[in-house]
């Protein structure tokens, strides 16, 4: 056991404490103890026990706390400690930036327990509302933990696609001479991708040259792939194929393991030289099916009947459905929103700001809730026939009922509950708080169903059919939060709701003008799903989805 690593142990044990907010004395001490071990000039280990409390700044405490360390290997204080701490909260002493006591604030004051929660919070500029943390702090917290992540080799497709994009175009450049097609995860629109991969018609030899001279590691080779590792911490597979099989490989790579084997089990792929991955569909004597849809087997026989759904596309997107202004949580003005949306040809904006129990986001009061509709009551004069609609994303609090009484809910177009408190819970709490949630008559929309953030924190746990049979019941409208870290509903369970004659909304959860771009990757991930305009409500036109708000407050028997 060398010196530094017994005085990391002390130093961990020190921060451990501030973190927790225990005792002040005691975590400075340990801390001096640190620094004092490390500046010891001979091993601890060869000086005699007895010897140890009389060096400069080690009292019979820390004395003896060396003893356990150097008898055992580790300090039963600091493993205790540990042991009480949230993984993601010792993920967040990584980032630089965030001190000891700037975690605290972010664990007990903000109820953020993991990375991914805190960018998001940033991203919502939530941390401004605390003491000790400005606007420099908050980018600088934001960054560091984007360059963190960034280095852990899984990605949500939007942070990844860029680069994937960049290098597509630098493999087709220099391997013009070969046939070379992006698959995998990437070309199927997953929403969080640990592995790009191509396939390729070009020489082994030539694939590891080009890769070798832009400083990427060869960690895997067989005759039929090679798996690169760059500096970006990216791994990329080649697949390496004969030019008479180039599309078959295509296509394979471009399936789901599941939907790969049920499609050979009924199409056996053919040894045939063929022109194009289309021919592959045409030989079975189906619709093409675009690699995003090829997840689920179901959609083989849906191609098999002609079934397959138009896909939503972005322009068809006419509406931007739940976002936040300055009001509460947000950076713009509905002013600087409506006009934004208004020179990209949008038909009308729902303004859906924090309601009264989200304080860290300055949730509205019910005085403000009336002074800001008397403002959109404004813009809407000088807009029109640009519409904004009065909304609120209101909190489902812990027993499932909302956060404003009915003659508050009342005064809104619509109403979009969302969990954000208290999200450690079990199936059969998450249930009973949706659902009464949900048969509430003013809700329209049901937010962010799980309370996912991807690839940080996995939402409290619903029985998805559930939920989708009572918002049926209650003529509530699902949300496909397009937000790249939500996604959620998740895309694999919103064929079940249009079964069910569920409506899906495809939202940005806009904190900015920036996040209003995020709809793209909803939309992404509602072609997966097999999602069309017809379905989703931002695709209404203004004058439909004014139609849709009437109908629906008739069914739920509000005037």
């Amino acid at each position: 056991m060398e010196n530094y690593e017994i005085s990391d142990q002390f130093s961990l044990l020190a921060k451990l404490m501030d973190v927790h907010g225990e005792n002040a004395f005691k975590s400075k001490s340990y801390s001096i103890a640190a620094f004092n071990i490390e500046k010891i000039e001979i091993p601890i280990r060869n000086i005699p026990r007895e010897k140890l409390f009389s060096l400069k700044g080690i009292g019979e405490s820390t004395g003896k706390k060396i003893i356990e360390i150097l008898d055992t290997g580790e300090l039963s204080a600091l493993k205790t400690m540990i042991q009480k701490t949230p993984p993601g909260i010792l993920e967040m002493m990584n980032i630089k930036g965030i001190g000891p006591k700037k975690i605290n604030v972010i664990w007990k004051q903000l109820e953020i327990e993991s990375l991914g929660e805190l960018l998001y919070a940033c991203n919502e500029n939530r941390l401004l509302l605390y003491k000790g943390f400005g606007e420099k702090t908050q980018t600088n917290i934001s960054h560091a933990i984007e360059f963190y992540m960034n280095n852990q080799g899984s990605y949500l497709f939007a942070q990844i696609e860029k680069y994937a994009l960049q290098m597509d175009a630098a493999l087709n450049k220099e391997f013009k001479s070969f046939k070379i097609q992006q698959t995998g995860l990437i070309r199927r629109q997953m929403e969080t991708i640990d592995l790009i991969e191509w396939c390729t018609t070009a020489p082994h030899s030539f694939v590891k040259e080009f890769f070798s001279s832009n400083n990427f590691e060869l960690i895997q080779e067989s005759e039929d792939h090679q798996l690169f590792k760059g500096v970006e911490n990216v791994e990329i597979k080649i697949h390496l194929t004969a030019e008479d099989h180039f599309h078959q490989q295509v296509f394979a790579s471009s399936c789901s393991q599941s939907f790969l084997e049920a499609w050979i089990k009924e199409f056996p792929l053919s040894n045939k030289i063929i022109e194009s991955e289309e021919t592959i569909f045409q030989q079975a004597g189906i619709e093409y099916i675009p690699a995003y849809l090829r997840e689920d087997p179901v959609v083989i026989h849906l191609a098999k009947n002609k079934k397959l759904p138009i896909p939503l596309s972005l322009p068809e997107v006419c509406g931007l459905i739940h976002s936040h202004s300055n009001w509460s949580d947000g950076v713009h003005t509905i002013e600087e929103m409506a006009e934004e949306l208004i020179k990209k040809n949008f038909e009308y904006l729902v303004i859906s700001d924090h309601s009264k129990s989200a304080f860290y986001a300055k949730g509205l009061s019910h005085e403000r809730i009336i002074a800001q509709h008397q403002y959109i009551d404004e813009l809407n004069a000088r807009y029109t026939p640009f519409r904004i609609f009065k909304s609120i994303e209101c909190d489902i609090l812990n027993d499932g009922t909302l956060d404003y009484t009915d003659d508050i809910l009342t005064s809104f177009d619509l109403v979009i509950a969302s969990v954000h408190s208290n999200l450690k819970m079990t199936e059969e709490k998450a249930m009973t708080r949706l659902i009464k949630a949900i048969e509430n008559p003013y809700v329209i929309i049901l937010g962010h169903m799980t309370g996912r953030l991807l690839l940080s924190r996995n939402g409290y746990p619903v029985d998805h059919k559930k939920i989708i049979d009572a918002c049926a019941a209650n003529y509530v409208a699902i949300e496909l939060n397009a937000h790249p870290r939500r996604l959620d509903m998740d895309w694999r369970w919103i064929r079940y709701a249009l079964e069910k004659e569920v409506m899906i909304s495809l939202d940005p959860d806009a904190h900015d003008l920036e996040g209003f771009d995020d709809i793209r990757y909803g939309v992404l991930s509602a072609q997966k799903a097999g999602l069309t305009k017809e379905n989703n409500l931002s695709s209404f036109s203004l004058a439909r989805f004014e139609f849709y708000l009437t109908e629906t407050h008739k069914r739920k028997g509000i005037n």
